[in-house]
C-alpha cells in the first residue's frame, strides 16, 4: 500500500512526525512538502530535531500571493499524485498545504484528514475557511476530541468515516522528552528559569493588521515594564517583516525578537518560563500537557478543550485584560490544582491509531475503485 503525506508548514512536520516514521516502517510511503514555510527555522530545523527523513518532493510553492499559492500547490501536486498513483492521502490540520487535498479528491485518492472538525466558528480567520473546506472532502475524518466529532456530525458529515484518535501532542512529548531535557537554550541565552516570558505572534489576523500588530508592541512593552523581566519573543519571518512598516515604534530593550526556535529550545523556553503570550493553536495543547501558564491573544480559538480545564485564557488584544490574565494564571500555576489535562488530550498511541485506519479502511473506501479515473 502507498501513502502519501502532504505538509509545509512546521505544525504539520510536528504533529504528523511519529505518523510519519509508522509509514515509513510499514508502508509504501513518500512525502510532499509544499514549501509553504520556507526558511531553515521553521522546516528544516524540524525535519532534523524530529529525526525525519528528507521529503521525497519539494514543491518551492511561489508564495507572493494567496492565489499563486494555491494554483502551484494544486498544479504540482496533481503531477505527482498521477505519477505515484497512491492508496491513500495524509493531510493534516488548516493550512493552505492541505488545500491541495482537492485534486486527490477529484483524482478519487482517499483522504485521510488528521486534526479535523476543528471549529473557532470565526469566518474572519483564513485557517476556518480551509478546515471547512478541507473537513467536507475528507473521506475519513481523524478527530482530536468528542467536541470537534459532533461539530462535523452537526454539519452533515456521515458518523461513521469520523475517527476519534485523540492528539498526537502528548505523544511526541511522551516520545522525546529525554531530548527536551538536554536543551541547552536556556544558557545559550542567559536565562534563568521562571524569570523570563515568552512570546510568539504570528497569525494574519494580529500581524497583517497594523493597529492590531500596534497594541501587540503596546501590551509586550506593558509586561515588560511591569514585571521587569526579559520577553523572549520567537519571532515568524512574516511578523517581523510587518513590525518593519511600523513607524517610530518604541519597543522596550528587554524585549527580544529572535529567530524562531528549534522543537526542544522552544518547548524548553515555553516551560521554564514567567508565562507564555502567544496565538498559536498548539498552545492549547503545550499549557495544558507540559503545564506553564499561558494566555491566547485571540478573540476565538478552535481547541477550547484548554479554556474547559483552565490551562489557558483568552483575552484578545485589550491591554488590561491581558495584564490581569496574566497574573491570574501565574498565581493559578502554584497551586497543586493548576494541572488540568483535557482526557482527549492525554492519549498515547495516537500515531498507531492512525495507521491501523489507513491500513484497514485505505483499498476498501473509494466506491468508484472499478470505474476508471479522472485524467
Amino acid at each position: 500500500m502507498k501513502v502519501i503525506t502532504i505538509l509545509g508548514t512546521r505544525p504539520e512536520i510536528i504533529r504528523l512526525s511519529l505518523t510519519m516514521k509508522l509509514l515509513d516502517k510499514y508502508l509504501n510511503h513518500k512525502i510532499i512538502h509544499t514549501g509553504q514555510n520556507f526558511d531553515y527555522e521553521l522546516n528544516d530545523v524540524f525535519f532534523n530535531d524530529l529525526e525525519l527523513r528528507k521529503p521525497d518532493y519539494f514543491l518551492n510553492i511561489n508564495t507572493n500571493s494567496l492565489g499563486s499559492i494555491y494554483g502551484e500547490i494544486i498544479i504540482k501536486t496533481e503531477e505527482i499524485l498521477k505519477k505515484e498513483n497512491p492508496d491513500a492521502v495524509l493531510i493534516l490540520g488548516d493550512t493552505n498545504s492541505s488545500i491541495s487535498c482537492i485534486i486527490a479528491k477529484r483524482l478519487q485518492i482517499p483522504i485521510y484528514h488528521v486534526e479535523a472538525g476543528n471549529r473557532s466558528f470565526d469566518q474572519n480567520v483564513p485557517e476556518e475557511i480551509n478546515r471547512k473546506i478541507i473537513d467536507h472532502i475528507a473521506d475519513f475524518n481523524i478527530v482530536y476530541s468528542e467536541r470537534s466529532r459532533q461539530h462535523l456530525i452537526s454539519e452533515g458529515y456521515p458518523h461513521r468515516k469520523i475517527y476519534l484518535c485523540g492528539s498526537p501532542i502528548n505523544e511526541i512529548f511522551q516520545n522525546f522528552k529525554t531530548k527536551l531535557k538536554d536543551s541547552k537554550i536556556l544558557k545559550k541565552l542567559n536565562l534563568d528559569p521562571e524569570n523570563y516570558f515568552v512570546a510568539s505572534i504570528h497569525r494574519q489576523e494580529n500581524v497583517d493588521l497594523v493597529d492590531n500588530l500596534i497594541k501587540i508592541v503596546d501590551i509586550l512593552n506593558s509586561i515588560a515594564i511591569k514585571y521587569d523581566n526579559k520577553i523572549i519573543v520567537s519571532t515568524h519571518p512574516r511578523t517581523l517583516e510587518k513590525l518593519g512598516s511600523i513607524k517610530n515604534k518604541n519597543i522596550d530593550k528587554r524585549i527580544d525578537f529572535l529567530k524562531p526556535f528549534g522543537f526542544y529550545d522552544y518547548l524548553t523556553l515555553q516551560q521554564k518560563s514567567k508565562a507564555v503570550i502567544s496565538d498559536s493553536g498548539t498552545i492549547s495543547e503545550e499549557s495544558a500537557i507540559l503545564n506553564f501558564p499561558a494566555i491566547t491573544l485571540r478573540k476565538s480559538m478552535e481547541r477550547p478543550e484548554a479554556i474547559d480545564t483552565g490551562a489557558i485564557i483568552i483575552t484578545g488584544l485589550d491591554k488590561e485584560t491581558v495584564l490581569k490574565s496574566i497574573d491570574i494564571a501565574m498565581d493559578h500555576h502554584k497551586l497543586d490544582s493548576a494541572k488540568s489535562i483535557p482526557e482527549e488530550y492525554r492519549i498515547k498511541n495516537t500515531s498507531w491509531r492512525i495507521l491501523k485506519l489507513i491500513l484497514g479502511t485505505a483499498k476498501l473506501s473509494n466506491q468508484w475503485n472499478s470505474i476508471i479515473k479522472l485524467k
